[in-house]
Formats: structure tokens, C-alpha cells, sequence
């Protein structure tokens, strides 16, 4: 991707190379103007782009992982319980506290 000024054809060949590393940030930082100029332009890019998506996904299919996201939903529940429990625990002090203030008061008032 050091070449300055590709022809479309270089940058779609740069483009599957990134999609397929994982490095599309890398790719589009590596654009010169002209280039960026050049994709946002041409039909044939974005056309060729969605079949090299598709055939990136076909070909790697079988290698794909697909992210677990039992151990996150563990987190998001600890974090609700904890939540909930903090906002008893405010609550009960604050009655606590209301029910001490007005056993104060009302003993201000008998002196």
C-alpha cells in the first residue's frame, strides 16, 4: 500500500488485502486525496467492493468466531444486582435517617 496514486484496480486489490488482514483503517489511511477522490467516484469500486465482502465471508466462513457474549451478560446482570442492592441500602438509610429526624423533632417540640 505504498504506492501513491493507484489506479482502482490496485486499490480494490489493497482493499481485499486489508478486509481480509482485518486492517481497513490502515487502508484508509494510506489513501492520498486523489485516490479517496477516485473511490468515492467510481461505481465499479463500490460494486467491486460488495463482492469482494461477499467472498471474503464465503471463504472464510468456516474460520469465523463468533464472539461470546455469555461472560458479558454475566457482567451486565453482577452490575444490575449491584445496582439494586445499592440503591436499597441508599434507601433504607434515608428512611433510617427520616424516622431519626422526626423522633428529634417531635421531641424539640415537647421542650
Amino acid at each position: 500500500m505504498s504506492d501513491i496514486n493507484r489506479e482502482i484496480q490496485e486499490l480494490l486489490v489493497d482493499y481485499a488485502g486489508a478486509l481480509r488482514d482485518g486492517c481497513i483503517p490502515t487502508f484508509l489511511k494510506s489513501l492520498s486525496r486523489k485516490e479517496a477522490q477516485a473511490i468515492v467516484s467510481s461505481d465499479q469500486f463500490g460494486d467491486a467492493t460488495e463482492i469482494v465482502r461477499v467472498l471474503n465471508s464465503v471463504g472464510f466462513a468456516n474460520n469465523a468466531v463468533t464472539a461470546d457474549v455469555g461472560l458479558f451478560m454475566s457482567r451486565v446482570d453482577a452490575n444490575i444486582v449491584s445496582r439494586m442492592k445499592r440503591a436499597r441500602g441508599t434507601a433504607r438509610k434515608k428512611s433510617r435517617t427520616s424516622t431519626k429526624s422526626a423522633k428529634s423533632h417531635k421531641a424539640e417540640k415537647q421542650i
